[in-house]
């Protein structure tokens, strides 16, 4: 008994990313060595992320409308907004350079599954005020966050008038939900565990080679969008060394995102990341779930790097004007993105059709993109995930510097308390 204590001690010493780091090892060594199908390892990832999956829609409702509610000003939401599309219109263009620099002739598949893709920007705007309207009890129960954004911004600004008792009730109701998320967040490691198992064991390795290629020119857009371009940013904003902010948030939040590879399932984490780093809560119960739903730069370079790869094995030349049109078009089809994973697959038939491509051919290119999904939705969700708390710190920070006051992202925790009074 005593063993295990001093187990459970020692355990407990190590920071987060440490035991997540563990849990990844040992994942991957079960994956490899260990037969395939061990429900109990399997089941830990399971949990894992539907128990994310889970709170997050409720976490998100209740911490905008107390938010709302209680809120002295609009802050620096429009900055963050402003920081969103931007960056994800930036990933798109990176991603055109980089497939034009680096061609890909794709080994299209023979069989695809049998999916509908949206047929124009029309219809993806189309959807996204769909689901913007949509029952908010529909809305929770299916994750519909543009909905849950929706409904939760009219009950706050509605509870507003209302009195402060009132607005304690969900003050406490969200204080509650954030402190279930924490525990959540905690079993982490062995939620990493099962899904590192579950990848290797069912894909094997040689899965991570089959399109070598095309991943070297996804995951390099991927890269250098998030440690030149977004840093680049963050410096406009922060006028300061942009990389311990952008280091942290692929540490804290990207090595989660990577394997839950789910921007909704990464809401928690993302809340409280920005918590420790002392983010003023007023603006990041709203734009963190907001950038879940429009925040998506890897998803613009996914839809844009397979489109411009079609089109090279088809022979069509694509022009700087069409160039920058696919550009438009992919950060603007990246924003209608679930935020599950695989979100962003569905939407490279609307890419192809700039260039004439037919969805019979398109949808094979869908089918390439489940192949490596493997390894291509994990960097994109990271990239989009960290990406949230990254512009929600600058954005804040960019306010903080205008009104004078030193903004420090090299410390535990960058934002301390006194300075958010």
């Amino acid at each position: 008994m005593d063993g295990l204590k001093s187990v459970a001690k020692a355990w407990s010493s190590l920071s987060l990313i440490k035991r997540i780091i563990i849990g990844l090892v040992i994942g991957a060594l079960l994956g490899v060595f260990a037969p395939p199908g061990l429900s109990v390892v399997e089941l830990l990832g399971t949990v894992f992320v539907n128990a994310l999956k889970a709170v997050a829609p409720i976490l998100v409702f209740f911490l905008v409308i107390s938010s709302l509610a209680n809120a002295k000003s609009a802050g620096a939401m429009k900055t963050v907004v402003l920081l969103y599309l931007v960056g994800t219109f930036i990933a798109a263009v990176v991603a055109v350079i980089a497939s034009l620099l680096f061609p890909v002739d794709l080994t299209l598949v023979t069989t695809v599954e049998d999916t509908a893709a949206p047929s124009g920007v029309g219809e993806v705007l189309g959807t996204l005020i769909t689901n913007a309207v949509a029952n908010p009890v529909k809305a929770l129960a299916e994750a519909n966050y543009l909905g849950i954004l929706a409904w939760a911004v009219l009950l706050g600004v509605a509870v507003r008038v209302a009195g402060q008792p009132v607005k304690d009730v969900f003050t406490s109701i969200s204080d509650a939900i954030s402190t279930v998320v924490r525990w959540i967040i905690a079993l982490a490691p062995f939620g990493i565990l099962g899904l590192v198992y579950t990848s290797v064991s069912e894909n094997g390795l040689e899965i991570f080679t089959e399109y070598g290629q095309l991943l070297l020119v996804l995951v390099g857009c991927m890269l250098f969008v998030a440690l030149v371009a977004y840093p680049a940013i963050v410096f406009w904003g922060t006028r300061q060394n942009p990389y311990p902010l952008v280091l942290r948030c692929l540490k804290d939040s990207g090595i989660t995102a990577f394997f839950t590879r789910s921007s909704a399932a990464n809401i928690p984490v993302n809340m409280e990341l920005c918590r420790k780093l002392g983010l003023n809560k007023d603006n990041y119960s709203v734009s963190i779930p907001l950038g879940a739903t429009i925040n998506m730069g890897g998803a613009a370079v996914t839809i844009t790097v397979m489109a411009m790869m079609t089109a090279h094995t088809l022979g069509i030349q694509i022009d700087p004007v069409t160039a920058v049109l696919l550009s438009v078009l992919a950060a603007i089809s990246a924003c209608g993105a679930s935020g599950v994973a695989g979100g962003s697959l569905l939407l490279i038939p609307l890419a192809c059709s700039l260039f004439g491509i037919g969805a019979d051919v398109a949808m094979q290119v869908v089918g390439i993109g489940f192949i490596i999904g493997v390894i291509q939705d994990s960097c994109e969700t990271a990239l989009n995930s960290s990406s949230d708390v990254m512009f929600t710190a600058t954005a804040e920070a960019r306010a903080w510097r205008k009104q004078g006051k030193k903004v420090d992202f090299s410390g535990p925790d960058e934002f301390s308390d006194d300075e958010l009074e």
